[in-house]
């Protein structure tokens, strides 16, 4: 378990490891384009990313939910992170509401359940095995930004007041609410297949929302970004936010990947 096995794809992975910060960025650049690309030219209504990119985070949420029933261990889950994950969702609930309700609505009231009963879980049934001293990154630094800086930046529209600093709060404290658990996982150095797969499907539900906001820009040459709250940063900054948080995850999809490819049941993190 866990032994490198010789193989071109170890060898591809050891070659990159060993080029240019600037040849890594451009090899990871690639791709990302030629997805890019791909999404663009098969899927014609780009809202299903959004709807995919919320179904990968059920089905994420949903092998969290299988490892605490069958391993009886939370080891190497951050609760800090599934703590904000509830109350970006649970805000996002309230503004759905107030707004209209729809499919993302339903898919988003079943990943609050999951995400609340891992949490009670943690807190609770499971706490003998929660590290707590690897889960050392204090939740008020992204929620209290986030807050501030939703009501300095948030959508300009017709509905109530409220309402808009809310959703831009929601998008804010969504970007951040993963860092907690990449900060555990650097703490523990040594990453569970569960959490990892967990992580990964954030990762990849990120890409595909990103993506989505990404194309709209590009099919409307800039001015998408201008649509809601033209002259108050709302839609730049929260494309900017997708962004961040597409990034955050990307290193840790990348050691996902190698560690897959190079047939590796425990993950690794670098120093």
């Amino acid at each position: 378990m866990g032994r490198k096995r010789s193989s071109p794809v170890t060898q591809l992975f050891l070659w990159i490891r060993g080029q240019s910060t600037e040849v890594k960025i451009f090899l990871a650049a690639v791709p990302l384009l030629f997805s890019l690309v791909a999404l663009k030219l098969l899927v014609k209504d780009h809202n299903h990313f959004f709807i995919a990119s919320e179904l990968i985070h059920v089905a994420g949420i949903s092998v969290l939910a299988y490892k605490l029933t069958t391993k009886k261990t939370c080891s190497g889950l951050s609760l800090k992170s599934q703590e904000l994950t509830a109350i970006f969702l649970a805000v996002r609930l309230v503004c759905s509401f107030m707004l209209e309700g729809d499919i993302h609505t339903l898919l988003d009231f079943a990943t609050l359940i999951f995400t609340a009963w891992v949490v009670f879980m943690i807190r609770y049934k499971l706490k003998s095995t929660y590290i707590k001293e690897l889960d050392n990154f204090p939740i008020y630094y992204m929620v209290v930004p986030s807050a501030i800086l939703a009501v300095l930046i948030h959508p300009y529209n017709t509905h109530i007041y409220i309402s808009q600093v809310l959703w831009a709060f929601c998008v804010y404290l969504e970007a951040v609410s993963v860092l907690p658990q990449l900060r555990m996982m650097q703490n523990a150095k040594m990453i569970e297949p569960f959490t990892a797969h967990y992580v990964f499907a954030l990762g990849v539900a990120r890409f595909l929302a990103c993506a989505h906001w990404i194309i709209k820009v590009y099919e409307t040459g800039g001015r998408y970004l201008f649509l809601v709250g033209a002259g108050h940063f709302w839609f730049p900054v929260a494309v900017f936010a997708e962004i961040v948080q597409t990034f955050i995850l990307a290193d840790f999809c990348y050691y996902y990947i190698k560690s897959f490819m190079e047939g590796r049941l425990i993950m690794r993190m670098p120093v």
